[in-house]
This record gives C-alpha cells, structure tokens and sequence, in this order.
C-alpha cells in the first residue's frame, strides 16, 4: 500500500464524511449530487485498487449518516439499503453481466423501472394493516422515530385499504417535496429572513425531522411507496410490479411513469426517453431506478458490502450543469446582517434559463472548494433549485495564474462596519442597524407582498430613493410626495402618482401586516398573525412581557425574547412612533367583531394560497366574524381553492359550493383592492 493511496483515501473519506453529514444531518447540501457521486466513486476505486487502504469506518460501507438530533431512535426490522449508480448504457450493461454470473435467470427475469425521485427515504411499519411506527432512513440500520410527522403527510395511509398485507411489514418510500411547494417554502423562508433551501430534497428532509408536526404539516409533504419488506407473514407477490400493484391497492401512491421490460435491451431502448421526461416531471428527480423484476431472484444475489442491493441500481441522468468563468465573488448584506457570498458570472445558459448569478453558501464552503474570482466553474441548475457553483475546473492551469485565495471581509462591504462572527455560527454579521445594506433589505422586504405590500418599491426604486436622500428607514416613506419623486430619473407624473398612493394605502393594512414588516427577528408572517391576533393593538404587544408573549400558542421562548428585544430599543420605538403619526393602522380587526362581513358564514381552505399560509388565511376569515370548518359539506358557505387543491375542491363541486380565489376572499374581508 503506497502511502500516497493511503493519503488520498483519508482526504477523500473525510471529504464524504463531511458531505454525509451536512446532507443528511444538516439538511444543507455543501456539494452538487455530482461532485459527490465523482468523489464517492474515486474512493471505491482507490479501496478496490488497494484494500488495504478499506477500512469499517469508511463511508462507502454504510448508508448514510448517523442519526444526530433530539428524535428519538429506531431500529429497523430490516436494513435500508442505499442503490449503486450506473451513469453509461455501458455500466448498466455491466451490472446485469456481473448478476447473469450468479443467476443466469436474470436475463429473462424481467425489469421494472421507476422514476428515481429525489427526496427522504423512510420505513412505515404497519400491524394488521394499521400504520404504527415511521422512521427515516438514518445510517441504514437505526434511524429517527419521525412517526408523527408522516401522519401528516395525505399520501400515507393510517389504515390499509384492501386486503392481503403481511401480519406485519415495513413499506419503504420516498418522501417529497412538489417544485410548487419548494417554491413556496422559499418564498416564505426569505420573507421571514431565514436561509433558503438549496433544493427540494433538503426542504422535504428538514420537513420530516421537524419536533412539531404542525410544522411538518405546514411544508405539505408527498410521498411514493416502492417496496415491502415483509417481517410476519408472507407477501402475495411473485414480481417486483405486482409488489407495486399491491402497495397501488393498498392506498398508497407509487411512482406513476413506472414501467415493465421483458429485457435489459427494452430497458436500454427507454433511457433516452426517461431522461427527456425528468425536466417536465413536478417533482426534482435524477435518474430511474432499474429492478430485477423477479422478487427471489434478490435473495438470491444478495447485498455488496452491507450496503448495496445486487438486484436494483440507479441509472442516474447528467446533471444539468455548464461550464462558465467567477467574474468577482460578491457579499449581499441581509436584513438581519448576515453577509452571504454569492458569485458573480459569465452569462450561461442551462436548461433554457440566462444564468449570471450563484449562490456560495458560505465562506467555508469557499475555501473547501478553493473557489476563486476569475477561475472556470462547473454550475449546477437541477429543476428549480438555486444555481450553485460546483468546482473550479483547474486541470491543465497554472496555479500561479490564479488570483488568490478569497477571504470574507474583516469589514461590511456596504457600509463599512467590523463584522462579527457568533462562536456558534458559520456565517458572520453586519451589528450595524444603520447599514446601507441591512437598510436597503429591510426597506424591500416592508414593502414586500404579504407585509405592507406597497407595489413598485422593488431593489431599483428604494436604491434610487435612498441615493437621492428621500429616505432613510420605512418611516422616511410616509413623508415622500409626488412632487418630489418627478424629479428623479425614470419618473413620470402617472409612476410618481402610483407609488405614493401606493405608499398612502399601505396605512390601512392591519397590525400582522406590520409586525411582519418591521422585520422582528424571528417574526415571520405566520408569528405576526398569531401575535396581532392576541394582542390586537400595538401597544398591548409592547407592554407586554416575555411570558405572556411565550404563552402564545405557537409562539416559543426564542421568539418571545425578540420580540421583548425589539421594544427594548429606543431607535425602534421612536420609529413605531414616526409610522403611528404618520396614521398607520395599529390595530388588528378582530375576529368576533358583531358586524364582520363574514358573520355567520363557513368557509374551508383547500390548496397553496398565492401570498396567504393556512394560518394568515384563517386569521382574515375570523377577524371579519366568519368561521373555518375542516371539511366540505353542504352548510359550507364558499371554500377558499389554490393550487393542488384536492378533494375538498371535488366535493366543493359536487355539492354545488361556491368556489373563491384568494382575492376574492382578500376583497370580502377588506383587504382587497
């Protein structure tokens, strides 16, 4: 064993290692699927080149990560096992050579294939047909008790249907999160100043592993079903489809483009397809799992290090990537301070889509990658998901060419403060609450939909008026008048007249609206609403204590102590005072009010609301003194459809029940335009 191997495998182990953790502890992917695909493959090449360089620890003998939170542990009845990749019609070809070696049956046995979503894998333990136990994947062996947050995921049934099951069994699937729904927890995420996700698997795998299902049940999770593991008694299946069909009849979801080939060659004839298909699938997927369709040919062939079963592989997809140049690396200052790295590139195309932006995580990731300004990089733009840089591309350069190393500035590039770095965070802050930067943010983010929603006070507009000296904070809006915005570039008398009627309206919007607005750390809209909801006035909420606002239903001890912080701050209390004379509403309606104009009327809420959570949308209906049932029948008045709406809007049909959209609802309530 050479000690260079040695060495390399270490780094490579340690580089997986750390990979592991951030994707499935952490949630927070710091590597493409493709960068660690090619890393996880050099090792088993360098292990299968020199095994004396293998060892217990490594990670290509065992499945994930180990289980690291305040979940409680479960061990499965049987192990979960992670798939082999196949990335060529070669290595696909390979895998049935290498099966055909220990059962030649396999060659007419069968195939069945299905889409390889990309999502959380996890077991659902049911006895005498009743769900019992959930629990993610976790290092294969013990995973997380998750079971009540997979109650609130529609797609898992609680009783079986049908009949047939096992006396007890495990059925595995893959929990998911919908482009739509990744869409709208990111766009919930950074009105509330919280860090997006990287993609859809990182937000459907931080949804399960939620300590409050309420909150599981806000992220709308799916899931498909795609084995059986029978622990007592006997499955009445003979092919892997038939298994399917059973998991079909029996309630759950399975993957709906599922196919089966009579050969590997049929299999080989579809991949072209299956790979055209991906883009156009609602769901974040990255290849298609091939299955020896013939369930006992899998005992059969058995298990590859504890880890691998020999009778399924992933066909896996090029990811969507392109190969473009870092013109500088940039910081954009939050509302909350926090400096965030982004890369600044050559215009690209990737999937149809101008790429000149992406995102670099953090100054960690930077390093460990040894990204540079001016170096070639791979991008990556899988589905939806956020463009992120992959690696420098550096083969055939020369290192004294490259500009140096970057580093996180010591000071805030917006306006000049030293920056702080908690001992606890990754990520380092701007203190000043007076940064052009954080100012910029905040200004954008209260008039943002879903705060005090004043339309056409976008980037460039509060840029252009705090550059002109019109403005220094929200409460500067509320002096601004027509006159003076004609004066400044790109403003006609029609555009100046919109904004500051716009600017006007924004006065009426009730206390959540504003709360939200004011950009209290921790208070996203949801929080507002439940606090405007208790309090009801402005000056109820700043008088009270830390235990009161604790006591509120849904808000914790972390929140509470923020909001008591706000209020502490004299800069904060003087701005409150600025905006109540400036004749902002600081009442929230209430909901028992005699004369609402939903008194005595029932409403149900069903779907993805444009700007509205199930929680905002309930508040505007009981503050107008209307009631929220749960179900569809015919004493319901109007039911309240978005997108993905289900069954409720079905039976709303069915029995004849008006139909609304949010805007009409927001009009009913008076919030609409």
């Amino acid at each position: 064993m050479s000690s260079r191997a040695a060495d390399r495998a270490a780094s490579l182990r340690q580089q997986i290692e750390r990979a592991n953790y951030a994707y499935y502890v952490l949630d927070t992917p710091e590597i493409s699927d493709a960068e660690y695909d090619r890393l996880f493959r050099e090792l088993q090449a360098l292990e299968a080149e020199h095994p004396d360089v293998l060892s217990p620890d490594s990670p290509t003998q065992r499945v994930g990560a180990p289980v690291a939170s305040a979940l409680a542990k479960y061990p499965h009845k049987r192990s979960m096992f992670s798939l082999a990749n196949a990335f060529s019609t070669e290595e696909l070809a390979a895998w049935e050579e290498r099966n055909a070696r220990l059962a030649a049956e396999v060659r007419t046995a069968g195939y069945t294939t299905e889409i390889k979503i990309d999502g959380a894998a996890v077991s659902l333990t049911y006895e005498a047909g009743r769900l019992t136990v959930g629990a993610t994947r976790g290092s294969g062996e013990i995973g997380e008790n998750v079971t009540a947050n997979l109650r609130t995921i529609a797609d898992v049934p609680l009783t079986l249907k049908g009949r047939g099951w096992p006396k007890v069994m495990e059925v595995r699937g893959e929990v998911y999160l919908p482009y739509a729904g990744f869409k709208r927890v990111n766009e919930a995420r950074e009105r509330e100043g919280e860090p997006l996700f990287a993609n859809p698997r990182n937000a459907a795998a931080g949804g399960l592993r939620q300590l409050d299902p309420a909150l599981t049940r806000k992220r709308r999770l799916r899931m498909f079903a795609f084995g059986v593991e029978p622990i007592e008694g006997t499955l009445p299946a003979r092919t892997h489809w038939e298994v399917l069909d059973l998991l079909d009849a029996w309630g759950f979801q399975v993957e709906p483009h599922r196919e089966r080939f009579e050969t590997l060659e049929g299999v080989q004839r579809k991949i072209a397809s299956f790979e055209h298909l991906l883009p156009h699938l609602p769901f974040q997927a990255d290849g298609v799992v091939v299955k020896v369709d013939r369930l006992r040919l899998h005992a059969e062939l058995g298990v590859v290090g504890g880890r691998e079963p020999r009778w399924a592989i992933a066909r896996k997809f090029a990811p969507e990537i392109a190969v473009t140049r870092v013109r500088r690396i940039q910081i954009n200052v939050g509302r909350t301070g926090a400096l965030n790295p982004w890369a600044s590139l050559e215009p690209v195309q990737i999937t149809g889509v101008t790429v000149s932006a992406a995102t670099l995580h953090n100054e960690e990731l930077i390093a460990q990658k040894d990204i540079r300004e001016g170096d070639r990089v791979e991008v990556i733009r899988a589905g939806e998901v956020i463009p992120q840089v992959v690696r420098p591309l550096l083969e055939g350069v020369d290192p004294a060419s490259r500009a140096a190393p970057w580093r996180m500035p010591d000071r805030c590039p917006a306006c000049g403060t030293p920056v702080e770095r908690p001992p606890d965070e990754i990520m380092r802050y701007c203190p000043n609450a007076s940064c052009r930067g954080r100012i910029l943010e905040s200004i954008v983010h209260y008039a943002s939909r879903g705060a005090l929603d004043i339309r056409g006070l976008g980037y460039e507009r509060v840029r252009q008026l705090l550059d002109a000296g019109l403005i220094r904070d929200v409460g500067d809006l509320y002096r601004i008048r027509s006159e003076q915005l004609i004066e400044l570039d790109r403003f006609a008398k029609q555009s100046a007249d919109q904004l500051a009627a716009a600017i006007d309206a924004s006065k009426g919007r009730p206390l959540s609206s504003l709360l939200f607005g004011l950009g209290i750390r921790h208070v996203g809209k949801t929080v507002a609403v439940l606090l405007a909801r208790r309090f009801r006035t402005m000056q109820a909420l700043m008088q009270a204590s830390e235990e009161a606002i604790n006591a509120v239903p849904g808000v914790g001890p972390t929140i509470a102590a923020a909001v008591v912080a706000f209020f502490a701050e004299p800069r904060n209390i003087e701005l409150i005072g600025r905006l109540e004379r400036a004749g902002l509403s600081f009442d929230e309606p209430g909901a028992s009010s005699a004369d609402g104009a939903l008194v005595g009327r029932t409403y149900v809420v069903t779907g993805t609301l444009p700007t509205l959570s199930r929680a905002e949308a309930t508040a505007a209906i009981e503050s107008a003194g209307g009631r929220v049932a749960g179900s569809v029948s015919k004493k319901t008045d109007a039911v309240v459809a978005g997108e993905e709406a289900g069954s409720k809007l079905e039976k709303a049909r069915k029995l004849g029940v008006e139909v609304i959209d949010e805007d009409e609802l927001l009009r009913r309530v008076g919030r609409g335009s």
